[in-house]
């Protein structure tokens, strides 16, 4: 197989363990050529998000048409996307090229609080977007909201709002299940074809910054060489497992860190 050409549409982390920062290390680590589209500037740390900049929306969208016109791209992760202009202006992109596999991190509130979504851009994701997305990635509360119903509270709820998004025009959906509790940190994946159960223990560490990032640029990186969801999401949260098992080693600011993007190098 020819090397995986893997593209990022999300905000830049100042602190390098979340967004853009995170996505480009992920994918060099699982052996994909990474480019990059920049949603927005966020002045951050590890002890959260001072400031957020949204990049003009005809700006992200010279980006992608910079990018796509040129390249090759096998797969696209879509992230943090700040405003409902820049929303329609990924949507554009991707309906002009129609990359082949697309997978889209609905972020909304950073691991500290701050939103990173504006309220009214929802819609937009959910309208534009998901139709778009072979695989969407939402943990309970972004599930929630574009659904606009109340989190769910145990493994039933995920799997019937996971069946939700999907009759809303999402083609896969792998519900995030961190947000439940408990010794164990269940995700669930929906297709048309059935629901199956991805589950471990949670590893005792504050240090998590960028997980949801890193989890879905596995799975962008991932997703050309393994051609099933089942796989991809066992590979890709493996790769994410060992990364947070090692994040202890790291010792990046006071707050919450990041994850080990490369412990299996350094």
């Amino acid at each position: 197989m020819l090397m995986i050409n893997a593209l990022t549409i999300a905000g830049s982390d100042s602190g390098g363990g979340a967004g853009i920062q995170a996505d480009l290390k992920t994918f060099s680590a699982l052996g994909a050529y990474g480019m990059s589209v920049i949603t927005a500037l966020t002045a951050q740390n590890t002890q959260g998000v001072q400031a957020v900049h949204p990049v003009p929306p005809d700006f992200v969208l010279a980006q992608l048409n910079a990018v796509l016109a040129d390249i090759r791209v096998d797969s696209v992760k879509i992230g943090m996307l700040a405003n409902a202009g820049i929303v329609h202006a990924v949507a554009q992109g991707l309906r002009q090229y129609q990359p082949a596999c697309v997978v889209l991190d609905t972020v909304m509130i950073a691991k500290g609080g701050h939103s990173l979504l504006l309220p009214e851009a929802i819609a937009g994701i959910r309208e534009q977007l998901l139709p778009l997305a072979d695989l969407i990635t939402p943990n309970l509360p972004e599930a929630a909201a574009l659904l606009g119903v109340a989190d769910a509270q145990n493994e039933k709820e995920m799997q019937a709002q996971g069946h939700a998004l999907l009759a809303m025009g999402a083609r896969a959906v792998l519900m995030k299940g961190g947000h439940l509790g408990g010794d164990e940190s269940p995700d669930w994946l929906i297709t048309p074809s059935g629901a199956t159960r991805f589950a471990a223990q949670r590893i005792a560490t504050k240090h998590t910054h960028g997980t949801g990032c890193t989890l879905s640029a596995a799975l962008a990186a991932l997703g050309p060489k393994h051609g099933d969801w089942i796989a991809t999401v066992a590979a890709a949260k493996s790769y994410l497992l060992a990364a947070i098992a090692a994040a202890d080693q790291l010792q990046v600011g006071k707050g919450i860190g990041p994850v080990h993007h490369f412990q299996a190098w350094w």
